[in-house]
């Protein structure tokens, strides 16, 4: 089983591309602090890879500073470089992405840390300000 959950800020704005077929594929880093007793906090810093819609998504709502969470798989790769020495890549092919709090993870949400109006928010508790109860009636579930 290959199978990542990260939870972290992203370092930089993500940068989408095209592949020569017409692919987006977005690429970004999420840096993610080891938990640790001692003064000194050590950090991870995970390269993510999201292609399709998964990559148009992130690169419309995520920026340098936001929190998400990224569900996916862990790939290796290499290559040789103009050097011609071989370099080894590991990342992870996002296959979710949950985009959890606003610049530097302060729950807010909104496209690029902008602050959204009232409703408008795509990550955030879609009842969280309403204060209504909500009646479901599960016999017209889709389920």
């Amino acid at each position: 089983m290959n199978k990542a959950i990260l939870i972290g800020n992203l370092t930089k704005d993500p940068e989408l591309r095209y592949t020569p077929n017409g692919v987006a594929v977005t690429t970004f880093t999420v840096a993610i602090n080891r938990p640790r007793r001692s003064e000194n906090q050590e950090t991870d810093f995970i390269n993510i890879v999201a292609w399709q819609k998964l990559a148009d998504l992130a690169a419309e709502y995520l920026a340098k500073g936001r929190q998400c969470a990224v569900e996916g798989r862990i790939q290796t790769r290499n290559y040789d470089n103009k050097e011609g020495k071989r370099v080894y890549v590991t990342e992870v092919i996002a296959e979710n992405i949950q985009f959890l709090g606003g610049r530097g993870g302060n729950g807010q949400g909104g496209q690029r840390g902008e602050q959204p109006e009232r409703g408008q928010d795509p990550f955030g508790d879609p009842f969280a300000s309403s204060g209504q109860a909500i009646n479901i009636d599960f016999d017209n579930l889709q389920f």
